[in-house]
Formats: structure tokens, C-alpha cells, sequence
């Protein structure tokens, strides 16, 4: 079976919720709007998708769900990390049982550990599906980040492991992972405001929280960026950076699903608990950038 490339845009889905329960109808439109839309890919249940507070069922229904409502269009890959090696590995054999493309794996948060137990982690995940894994890097979340060295050990033995999700703000980690293993690995940007500066030096798409919102918009940002062509990704850029930034003003994705519930993309902008509404500062601030967007 040939497996489709997992580059260009690819959208970190949000999970829609109401009454606190997960809201399929709003998740299968949310799918189909991002298809219609030209993005390239979904991740449902990532951190956008409020993975953490998912229960166990919720995250591998939410997995289906996507599965079933994309038809094979583009790529799903499933968010499947945890700070438990055993509870990733049952995720990841559980979403390739689901009929996922590929997962997408964060770092174990939390329990800190050294860079051979990152190495062990990915390891067993990778023993678990054949399906391509991107390793996700956050360390702003996760407390480490996945060196280069583990990120070529992983390559070297796993011919699936080819992929990462860098999302720790460095244009200099993309540069040492190309120098270090060139075209045998694909980073994807992890943040929207950094997508044309990494793809600038050598990486290949976004997973992206904006694309919720404005997917043919950074679409467009994405595949001039690709294609080389300077001057309209840099434009683009100018007029999606004020919105990338203000979706970050609070945090995942309690901005974004506000401002999909104004754009009427979902029926609510609910989020679980520890995750809260907006200030009204804030509120303010979000819906004044998004009005100036879309003049």
C-alpha cells in the first residue's frame, strides 16, 4: 500500500462539545467544512483537541468518528501520546485497529525522563502500529523535548518514524534535523505564526490550530510558502499573523472555538474543566483582530 505523504496543512482538529458531552454532528460538519476547505490533513484528539480531558472511550469515538466521516479524502492521524508507555501504546494500536493514517505521539509529559527512556517510549509505540508515527516535540508542555540524537536513533531503526512535529519555537531544531538526516526526515511546524520562517529552511507543512478557523487561508499560506513563492506567502503571513498570535492569547483551544462559534463553524465554544471561557478582556481583544481579518 502506498502511503500518502503527511505534508502541506494539516489541521489539529478541535473536539466540539455540548453540554459537555462530545458533539458528533458538529465534529462530522467540522470535518467535511476542513475537506471542502483544501486542507491536507486532521488530527483529531490532539492537545487543540482536548485529548487530556478526554475519557478513555470519548478519545478512540472521537477517532472514529473522524475516520468515518473524512471517507479517506486526506489523512487522519490520531493523537495517541500519554505520559504512560502503556496507555500510548494501547491508544496507537487501538486508532490503527480504528483505520488511522498515521498517530501523532507527544513526548511523555510530566514524568520528565531521561533521553534514553524518550528513546524506549517511542520505541514501544513504534512497535505497535505500521503505521507512519510523527514524533510530536513540545516542550513548553512536556518539560523535554526529544533530541536529535534520539530523533536519528528512532529514524535508524523504524523506517515509519519519519516524522516531527516540532513545536518548540526553534527555527534552529529544524536545521539540525535536516542536517542531520536531510530528506530522511519531514518536520512539520507545530506553530502557526512559525510556519513560513521553518518551511524556509527546510520543512514541509503546519499542523496547524488557525486552519480550524481560516483553513483555505492558511492553505494558501502554506502551499505559496512551499512552492517558493516569496512574496505572496510573506503577504499572507502579514495578514495571518495578528490572528495567529491572538488565538494564543489564552489557552488551546479556548480562543479558536470562540471564534468558530462566532463564525458559526460550531454550535458551541464549550471547553472542559480545567480549561475555562475567555476574560472579557480577552474575549475583546480575539473578536476585534478576527473583525479585522476578514475585512
Amino acid at each position: 500500500m502506498k502511503l500518502r505523504p503527511l505534508t502541506g496543512t494539516i489541521t489539529a482538529l478541535v473536539t466540539p462539545f455540548k453540554n459537555q458531552a462530545v458533539a458528533y454532528d458538529d465534529l462530522r460538519k467540522l470535518v467535511e467544512f476542513q475537506i471542502k476547505s483544501g486542507i491536507n490533513g486532521l488530527v483529531p484528539v490532539g492537545t487543540t483537541g482536548e485529548s487530556p480531558t478526554l475519557l478513555h472511550d470519548e478519545h478512540l469515538d472521537v477517532v472514529r468518528a473522524v475516520v468515518e466521516a473524512a471517507r479517506g479524502r486526506v489523512p487522519v492521524i490520531a493523537g495517541t501520546g500519554s505520559n504512560s508507555t502503556e496507555e500510548a501504546v494501547d491508544l496507537t494500536r487501538l486508532a490503527t485497529e480504528a483505520g488511522v493514517d498515521a498517530v501523532l505521539v507527544v513526548s511523555p509529559y510530566y514524568n520528565k525522563p531521561s533521553q534514553e527512556g524518550v528513546f524506549r517510549y517511542f520505541s514501544a509505540v513504534a512497535e505497535a502500529t505500521d503505521k507512519p508515527v510523527i514524533l510530536y516535540s513540545i516542550p513548553g508542555r512536556c518539560g523535554i523535548e526529544i533530541s536529535v540524537p534520539v530523533v536519528e536513533r528512532l529514524r535508524a531503526k523504524y523506517p515509519h518514524v519519519r516524522y516531527i512535529k516540532e513545536a518548540g519555537g526553534s527555527m534552529d531544531r529544524v536545521d539540525q534535523l535536516k542536517n542531520a538526516m536531510g530528506k530522511d526526515i519531514t518536520v512539520l511546524s507545530g506553530d502557526d505564526s512559525l510556519t513560513l520562517p521553518f518551511i524556509s529552511v527546510g520543512a514541509e507543512g503546519v499542523i496547524s490550530v488557525a486552519s480550524n478557523l481560516y483553513p483555505k487561508e492558511v492553505v494558501q499560506l502554506v502551499n505559496a510558502s512551499l512552492a517558493g513563492e516569496a512574496a505572496k506567502a510573506t503577504k499572507l503571513h502579514r495578514k495571518l499573523y495578528p490572528v495567529f498570535k491572538t488565538l494564543f492569547i489564552e489557552p488551546n483551544p479556548v480562543p479558536v472555538k470562540l471564534g468558530m462559534k462566532r463564525a458559526g463553524i460550531i454550535g458551541s465554544d464549550e471547553v472542559r474543566s480545567p480549561l475555562c471561557e475567555m476574560t472579557k478582556a480577552n474575549e475583546q481583544t480575539l473578536i476585534n483582530v478576527l473583525t479585522a481579518f476578514k475585512k
